[in-house]
């Protein structure tokens, strides 16, 4: 699993920090929450919560990387532990270490982020859960041949019509085929 902050400025100018986990196998992403403040009290508690999230969706994390900011208290890596995760920190300067947090990151504010314009904590919450969804059951991935981890169903032939599915008033797109 890897783990990391994020930062999106709103329309107002302010500057909102989210809080997620990506589990690499599955490529499931779990968003802890979006703040303007994160202090370590804050993040202790969110990754209580994730904790809870990932034992609803029975995955055991064995390894948790995360960078060394200081808005990771040792409480944040306590919470992980007790689920028999390891927590690994990065090495200094070295963004490339954490790189698929880092490719989510990017592949966020490419396809989501850069196309919205986020109103507050509540808008930029709701645009990173349904893009978490879309990522996760949508949006094809190279390591997987082009299929997405949790497909919602099999190809049903190639004579039925295309149906296109808008998610985020039209920012994401989700094709399927019907049945002929």
């Amino acid at each position: 699993m890897a783990c990391d902050f994020f930062a999106v400025e709103t329309v107002r100018l302010e500057v909102l920090y989210v809080l997620f986990i990506l589990h690499v196998q599955t490529r499931r992403v779990f968003v802890a929450g979006c703040t303007a403040h994160p202090t370590a009290a804050w993040t202790a508690q969110q990754a209580r919560n994730l904790a809870w999230d990932l034992a609803e969706a029975r995955i055991r994390p064995t390894i948790l990387l995360r960078d060394r900011d200081a808005k990771f208290p040792p409480a944040f890596d306590a919470a992980f532990a007790a689920q028999g995760a390891r927590v690994v920190r990065t090495p200094f300067r070295a963004p490339r270490a954490n790189a698929f947090a880092e490719r989510w990151v990017g592949t966020i504010r490419r396809e989501c982020l850069d196309w919205l314009l986020i109103l507050g904590t509540r808008h930029l919450e709701h645009a990173v859960r349904e893009y978490g969804r879309h990522y996760y059951a949508a949006r094809p991935h190279r390591a997987l041949q082009l299929r997405p981890p949790l497909p919602r169903g099999q190809l049903v032939g190639w004579g039925g019509p295309v149906l296109r599915r808008d998610r985020l008033g039209g920012v994401l797109h989700e094709y399927s085929r019907r049945a002929a």
